[in-house]
């Protein structure tokens, strides 16, 4: 009776640390293969290896970084040999993805529409932009740009020098913003910046 009180306490614990980081860690996946059904099958397997070594997680230290960590791990040791690079299609799977990164409220959205239509391009193509970068420049971005960690936090998820963090970010950046310059170049009256698209996403 004991041991199954501790476990349900131990579930109960899990869920509450791990529900709120669902969305995030669901958004991050679809960036990292493209797929709605690899990216749920990408967090229902790290969700249930976090699980399984929850016993294990250090109370008190980062638990968002530790479960990306595993989400990141379990993309690179078997969805990355499997999964193939797709671009996602134009219509209601598009729009689900920006609506797991930009969750504007609908009352929000209708008093400010002129923001709005603006977050919406913004996040179209940016993460187009995203889409196209290589994986590793991808997961450095996607952790620092879209998930707001740490170089450091960084570091532990990837598992790699503060150095190399620094480096692919850098040089991801760099491709992003080309890839956004060549946009603008395309749509005049429609420029988008890098700075103002992660100014624009921490106010929002």
């Amino acid at each position: 009776m004991l041991g199954l009180k501790s476990n349900t306490q131990m579930k109960a614990e899990f869920e509450q640390l791990a529900m709120p980081c669902l969305d995030g860690l669901y958004a991050s996946a679809l960036r990292l293969t493209h797929s709605d059904r690899d990216a749920e099958d990408l967090v229902q397997d790290a969700f249930m290896r976090a699980y399984r070594f929850f016993d294990k997680f250090e109370r008190g230290t980062n638990f968002r970084a530790w479960l990306f960590k595993i989400l990141t791990n379990t993309f690179i040791n078997k969805y990355r040999r499997q999964v193939k690079e797709r671009s996602f299609s134009e219509g209601s799977e598009r729009e689900s993805v920006t609506a797991q990164l930009f969750s504007a409220d609908a009352t929000e959205t209708a008093a400010n529409p002129e923001d709005h239509l603006l977050d919406r391009l913004l996040s179209e193509e940016v993460l187009s932009a995203i889409d196209h970068l290589p994986i590793d420049f991808r997961m450095v971005v996607i952790l620092a740009d879209l998930q707001e960690f740490s170089y450091r936090e960084i570091a532990e998820i990837l598992d790699v020098p503060v150095g190399t963090v620094m480096s692919r970010l850098f040089r991801g950046r760099k491709l992003l913003q080309k890839h956004l310059q060549s946009y603008a170049n395309a749509q005049p009256n429609q420029a988008i910046d890098l700075n103002e698209y992660r100014n624009r996403k921490k106010l929002g």
